[in-house]
């Protein structure tokens, strides 16, 4: 085994099999590896499973393989590479620089090309749902009618769920109490309170409006307390996150380009996002279309404006809450804004910005807690390992809140706070700074200037 990770420092001319692909990995990227190691005790796959093939170093060991023609795209080559969480904890680690999460993003593409068949669930969630929020609002309405109706109660009791695949079990387990309105779809202008600061976009993207509408309302009385004109601009949707890490790369860029034309088109100075997974992909449009030179600059121009909405605050700089909270609160790092896009502190200066918030910090707050988009979805077992992992860094913490900046890690922790008998919440960041804030007395308002 030890002898395929000899250090190779000429690339050989890719192959492909047979296949065509339009964008493979970059070899100037895929031969950065120097195979220190040092990825290795930052991977969640590997610290749960003990494999080399199911760490960063030996996924990037299959990628020359298939690229040098020495293996094909077997399912056995290739189920390495889906049990990867993406949480690109390897890049920060990585003293060479490795941008393992492009390379995983083009080589599941290649996957899925090569496959040409997908399956009935990844069809009906890639191509009919999440790329069109109204066929999503039915959806989230008939999950509050499942739930209120009790039948989610006669299912979650019947032992129906064990009948069926685990993903669909976790699908359940994971669903947070669903609003019946879900967050305002219709273009909206919210006006500032007081003077003024800024103007900005916020994404309301695919699914967040939905399972976390409630967030998405707590962000917008934040960002308006702080002085922000809030626009929800027309003819936004999904980022295209979620199908970039599916290796629907085709689908991401149509999607982006969405979000492109009508971000840029709203007269902002900023787009803010609550969701570190859609932040991060936002970032990073400008890569999505490297290789198109007539939307590059538009996608450069948006993924400069885009900021997480802690980031932005802590930026601002935020108007601290007069009035406090007293509780006990530990951070979880979401993986795709404290490793994609290098944000720790900022989270952390919000959260000491609200008096009598007691922050305590976990040990590895940065490690996955096996959420990855849909990974706990697609790869149950394994996301549960991690998320075991996790749960007994919370439990340590005796914490009566676990706060997050991404809606899936506060899906997943939720579900690992009632699995393991914890108690407390799990919340985002602004959930609490908006707590503070209507404590102060009158609560500001989402109510809408004007539509768009």
């Amino acid at each position: 085994m030890w002898e395929a990770f000899e250090v190779q420092t000429t690339p050989q001319r890719p192959v492909t099999n047979g296949f065509s692909f339009p964008e493979p990995p970059r070899e100037d990227d895929l031969y950065k590896c120097v195979h220190c190691g040092l990825c290795l005790n930052e991977c969640p796959t590997y610290l749960a499973t003990g494999l080399e093939m199911e760490s960063p170093r030996g996924r990037l060991w299959l990628m020359k393989g298939v690229t040098e023609g020495a293996l094909s795209l077997t399912p056995s080559v290739t189920a390495h590479w889906e049990r990867c969480i993406q949480c690109r904890a390897c890049e920060v680690a990585c003293p060479s620089g490795v941008p393992f999460g492009r390379l995983m993003e083009r080589t599941l593409a290649q996957v899925s090309l090569s496959q040409g068949r997908r399956g009935v669930g990844k069809w009906l969630a890639y191509r009919v749902l999440l790329p069109h929020p109204t066929l999503l609002r039915v959806v989230g309405r008939l999950g509050w009618a499942y739930q209120r109706s009790g039948l989610q109660w006669a299912v979650r009791h019947s032992g129906v769920l064990r009948l069926l695949p685990r993903g669909l079990g976790a699908v359940d387990a994971q669903l947070p109490p669903l609003p019946r309105r879900p967050f305002p779809a219709t273009p909206h202008v919210y006006p500032a309170r007081g003077t003024r600061r800024a103007r900005v976009a916020l994404l309301a993207g695919c699914v967040m409006p939905i399972t976390h509408g409630p967030t998405m309302e707590a962000a917008v009385r934040v960002l308006t307390r702080n002085g922000c004109e809030v626009v929800l601009p027309p003819a936004q949707g999904c980022c295209g996150a979620l199908h970039g890490h599916a290796g629907e790369r085709a689908l991401a860029k149509e999607l982006a380009w969405r979000n492109i034309q009508a971000f840029l088109a709203a007269g902002v100075e900023k787009v803010v996002t609550a969701s570190a997974g859609c932040g991060s992909t936002m970032k990073e449009y400008a890569e999505l279309f490297a290789d198109d030179p007539a939307r590059r600059g538009q996608a450069r121009r948006l993924a400069a404006m885009t900021m997480d909405i802690t980031e932005f605050l802590a930026t601002l700089p935020l108007i601290r809450p007069k009035t406090g909270l007293s509780l006990r609160v530990t951070y979880q790092d979401s993986c795709h804004l404290a490793h994609a896009q290098r944000i720790t502190r900022a989270p952390r200066q919000v959260l000491a910005a609200i008096p009598g918030l007691e922050l305590v910090e976990m040990k590895d707050s940065a490690h996955c807690c096996g959420a990855g988009g849909a990974y706990n979805m697609l790869q149950p077992e394994l996301s549960e390992r991690v998320l075991a992992a996790k749960m007994g860094n919370v439990a340590n913490t005796r914490a009566d809140v676990v706060a997050t900046a991404n809606p899936g890690c506060m899906l997943q922790l939720g579900k690992g706070l009632r699995e393991h008998s914890l108690g407390g919440r799990v919340c985002h960041v602004v959930d609490l700074l908006d707590e503070a804030y209507r404590k102060e007395g009158q609560p500001p308002t989402t109510k809408p200037e004007r539509k768009l």
